[in-house]
């Protein structure tokens, strides 16, 4: 077996699956805040779409995708951000943006070449890596710090380190603090990679989960060598769908493309139909905004209640939670999966990097505004309870 890959530890989400099992069996209460997977229902235009659709025969897909989709994406990305894309040429339909970023390098990284290194930021989604390990390129994890508001500072990287790198993956809105990078952070980065002729690939999934403004995309600061990875699950409650596109620098999207059919990722013709529709309404969008809104100010004035410290979230269902300097991280973590409230711990966005290096520790977890409203509420009232607990013992 690949040794690189034999060293990674189980995925995080798997990790928290065998805990929120242990607990449900033990008749505890769970309020799982612990996997990005929000509990609202898919629009009902939505489903109607795709059950339309169904076919009387069902026959293989095309990776390249419906004309249908591809034109509905198009207009989307005109829409929302002003930039003009050819649904021929710029755009391919992905089953969600997970599978597409993880064979995004098996495509793009030669093992043999010198430049084969892929920068990322750390915490991070932990994908970003395990597609780097798989296709034999050269993980290499930038550490995010909190004074920066946790962007990847591309500037401050080794100009060596930079020579030997083929692709730099951002994410903004960031997972999993949160983040927000203005257009001026994207215009800085992209200049960087090309200047060093690097890729730059943005996943933008979160895109559209903001509050206070709208994040930017990597296409408004240019599309050549920029690809950017987008989904319905998060936008649109379509995460079981499993549908999103990958857009951007034509020659890029023609070389992806033609490998693409290799993988097996083809999504069934009645998604396409779904998805085509879920990106021509923003009405759905919308109300998603102020169900996840409702959530994050319970929380907020919850927290700022306990006297707990975190990243103000611009953006995503996310917070980034700082433990309180009175306790352990692991053992306030601990406490609260315990009695019912199901968290990520920091260092489950640690890369494999850093924990073979013994560098893997955070003083943060991470909750995701995936419960309903009402199990919010519950949720803070069972939360201040243990944080009492803590405080008293």
């Amino acid at each position: 077996m690949n040794r690189d890959l034999k060293e990674l530890r189980s995925y995080p989400m798997e990790e928290l699956n065998k805990i929120k099992q242990e607990l449900k069996e033990s008749g505890k209460k769970i309020y799982d805040f612990g996997t990005g997977d929000p509990k609202e229902p898919t629009y009902e235009r939505i489903r109607r779409a795709l059950i339309e659709s169904v076919p009387e025969v069902s026959q293989y897909p095309s990776v390249y995708g419906l004309k249908e989709l591809r034109v509905s994406v198009a207009n989307w990305v005109k829409k929302r951000f002003g930039i003009s894309l050819d649904p021929d040429k710029n755009i391919i339909p992905s089953s969600g943006s997970k599978e597409a970023i993880f064979h995004f390098p098996l495509v793009f990284i030669d093992s043999e070449e010198e430049k084969k290194r892929v920068i990322f930021g750390t915490p991070a989604y932990p994908v970003y890596e395990r597609g780097t390990l798989f296709a034999n390129g050269t993980p290499t994890p930038v550490k995010l710090k909190e004074e920066d508001g946790f962007l990847l500072r591309l500037d401050r990287v080794d100009k060596s380190i930079l020579e030997e790198t083929k692709i730099v993956w951002i994410n903004y809105p960031h997972n999993p603090t949160g983040a927000f990078a203005p257009k001026s952070y994207f215009e800085e980065v992209y200049g960087i990679c090309k200047e060093y002729g690097i890729i730059l690939c943005s996943d933008e999934c979160y895109s559209e989960i903001y509050f206070d403004k709208k994040p930017p995309s990597a296409l408004e600061v240019g599309i050549e060598g920029v690809v950017v990875f987008n989904s319905l699950s998060k936008r649109s409650g379509m995460t079981g769908y499993r549908s999103g596109f990958v857009a951007g620098d034509e020659k890029l999207i023609s070389e992806y493309k033609k490998y693409r059919a290799s993988f097996g990722v083809a999504s069934p013709d009645f998604i396409q139909k779904a998805a085509a529709f879920a990106w021509s309404d923003e009405t759905h969008v919308e109300e998603r905004r102020k169900i996840f809104s409702k959530k994050r100010n319970i929380f907020l004035d919850f927290l700022d209640k306990i006297g707990l410290e975190y990243l103000y979230p611009e953006a995503t269902f996310y917070i980034w939670i700082k433990t309180p300097d009175w306790i352990k991280p692991k053992e306030y973590v601990k406490a609260l999966i315990k009695g019912g409230i199901i968290v990520s711990p920091g260092e489950n966005f640690c890369s494999g990097v850093e924990i073979k290096n013994g560098e893997c520790s955070s003083n943060y977890f991470r909750i995701a505004l995936v419960p309903t409203v009402e199990e919010c509420k519950e949720a803070v009232k069972v939360w201040e309870e243990i944080h009492s607990n803590l405080l008293n013992r």
